[in-house]
């Protein structure tokens, strides 16, 4: 199941969710971007990161409203770092509010928190394990289960207090009652999936999901009236969340374990290493992935509330609860089995050859160590890693910001050094930025001879201070040099952006001289047709004249031949 998708429309390409990754579970190819849940340890720092709302988190509003409109019995179980999460002057408002909304019973996860502390300490005591590492941080156990799984017998083998508490309500409200856990934690969605407990948690909001949903039913929490939970934890199991707030009971134990609490995604992996590595040993550990454990969890309303403000508020709302035993819980549990068993889902990743990265790394213009910039702005660490991912298919080679870029300026100095036409830049002052080959050669100078210098020192500026001026682009204008021998076709484009002119001018001087000589041509040819012509009219009008004569002269010689003929014939 996908429990963050992407907008492809709001993507922009930024690759600031793979650069925060920290398992690089983020495929990129041809601009779309997947996640794969196989890889993933569901942190939701990819989520926090994006400032265009391209990932979102899959909502489980809907199905929860309609387990309210069914007349279920819907129950919800929030996470002890609620207090922080909302801007209320009494905590117990919060349970008002989700009674508006159709929940018939609100607890605090934190009870089940206090069962999961006491399994805690137990295999404290036992001291049966080389290393203990907690197990209430699904991204946690998410992270070693698929990255190092050889440490899972480490693990202790525990349910979460998600779990925990929703084991108490469905023994004690029936396995057909909905369970909705809400907090602060993206993997959480992930957990309630998990096939050691399915059907426990039925739905799981976070915090921000709840104050939308607050906001469209027009809830507005500094309004209500307070109420008591239906079940509430003590002090002990409030504390979770808090700096120290596990292993701070276990602290004080005579144990051969060193207690630590390590926060933090790459402090994790970090210590992780060294376990699995045997360069310490004889811990017991509280690991949360993230940094300031679950006060700032990605599910955390986005209402920009300062980090020790949350903080604070939790810590005031743990200071006004009972410090009691777990043996004090309103709940009988003893049948309820509390185990959860963790083992290897290692992630398969495949591994390119040094042969194969080289010839990767080769395609990405790195061909020598110092090509390798290790810049970090395709998301990957290095450029070795970012080769990795090519290989595993899981991003492109154009995802190399240098690279493309030196391709793009390559490219680019190609038509710049090689085009047949005259280019040149000029800044609003008209002094030249840039200066062409094909420019040197028209004008007779040197590119570095012009540069700084004014377009005037060359050629008439008034062309290119009317586009100034105006910002109106001049398109095929024919301007004429003579002191150059050139008649060019100019284009002329203010660049607004970069405050520059960028010209563009086409010699057309060959063409216009045999323009010139085709009219030179033209003209003589028409000429001699006319001379032709006249010849021609001449030669008509003699030859008519000669004709009229010669035509006249047999009219008369024959007018006579026939008269001689008739007076022979009167004489018969």
């Amino acid at each position: 199941m996908k429990f963050i998708s992407f907008t492809r429309e709001n993507c922009i390409n930024c690759y600031k969710c793979l650069r925060t990754c920290p398992s690089k579970a983020i495929t990129i190819l041809e601009d779309h971007a997947e996640i794969v849940d196989e890889l993933c340890i569901f942190c939701g720092k990819c989520q926090v990161v994006c400032q265009k709302e391209a990932l979102h988190i899959k909502s489980s509003i809907e199905q929860v409203k309609e387990a309210i409109k069914s007349n279920k019995r819907v129950i919800a179980s929030i996470a002890p770092s609620f207090p922080g999460a909302f801007n209320v002057d009494d905590e117990y408002k919060i349970v008002t509010a989700l009674k508006l909304l159709g929940f018939e019973m609100v607890e605090e996860t934190a009870i089940g928190a206090e069962i999961v502390l006491d399994y805690y300490d137990k295999y404290l005591k036992e001291e049966k394990y080389e290393n203990l590492i907690t197990t209430s941080c699904p991204s946690v156990n998410n992270l070693i289960e698929k990255y190092y799984s050889s440490l899972t017998k480490y693990m202790i083998p525990v349910v979460s207090p998600m779990i925990a508490h929703g084991k108490l309500l469905k023994h004690k409200y029936g396995m057909d009652s909905v369970v909705v856990f809400i907090g602060p934690c993206l993997a959480k969605k992930a957990e309630a999936e998990d096939f050691q407990h399915k059907g426990i948690i039925d739905s799981v909001l976070t915090f921000e999901e709840l104050s939308h949903w607050f906001a469209e039913e027009n809830i507005i929490l500094g309004n209500l009236e307070p109420q008591p939970f239906k079940h509430t934890s003590y002090r002990r199991g409030s504390s979770f969340p808090a700096e120290g707030g596990l292993v701070a009971h276990n602290g004080s134990n005579e144990s051969k374990y060193e207690i630590m609490r390590i926060n933090g995604v790459e402090n994790c992996k970090e210590f992780l290493e060294c376990i699995e590595n045997n360069s310490i040993s004889g811990i017991f550990v509280e690991l949360n992935i993230c940094n300031n454990s679950c006060i700032d969890g990605p599910g955390m309303p986005r209402d920009n509330t300062n980090h020790y403000v949350r903080k604070d508020k939790i810590k005031r709302y743990i200071n006004k609860k009972e410090n009691r035993n777990q043996g004090d819980i309103e709940y009988n549990y003893e049948k309820i089995d509390f185990t959860k068993r963790f083992f290897s889902r290692k992630a398969n990743r495949k591994t390119a050859s040094e042969e194969e990265l080289r010839e990767i790394l080769g395609k990405m213009g790195k061909h020598k160590p110092e090509d390798e910039l290790n810049c970090n702005a395709c998301g990957y660490f290095s450029c070795r890693e970012k080769a990795e991912s090519v290989f595993e298919g899981m991003s492109d080679i154009n995802m190399c910001l240098p690279f493309m870029r030196a391709e793009a300026e390559s490219l680019r100095n190609v038509i710049f050094e090689n085009s047949p036409n005259i280019i040149f830049l000029l800044d609003e002052g008209l002094c030249v930025k840039e200066f062409n080959p094909k420019a040197e050669r028209a004008f007779g100078i040197k590119a570095e001879d012009m540069k700084g210098e004014p377009i005037s020192k060359l050629i008439d500026e008034d062309i290119f201070r009317r586009v100034i001026s105006t910002k109106e682009n001049l398109v095929s204008q024919k301007v004429i040099y003579p002191e150059y021998g050139l008649v060019l076709i100019g284009n002329i484009i203010y660049l607004e952006k970069e405050k520059v002119l960028m010209v563009i001018m086409t010699d057309v001087t060959l063409a216009e001289k045999n323009k010139e000589e085709l009219a030179i041509v033209k003209e003589k040819t028409i000429n001699a047709a006319q001379e032709v012509i006249e010849k021609q009219m001449r030669v008509a009008q003699e030859i008519a004249s000669l004709l009229g004569e010669t035509t006249a002269e047999t009219k008369v010689i024959l007018t006579k031949l026939k008269d001689i003929a008739l007076g022979e014939a009167g004489d018969i």
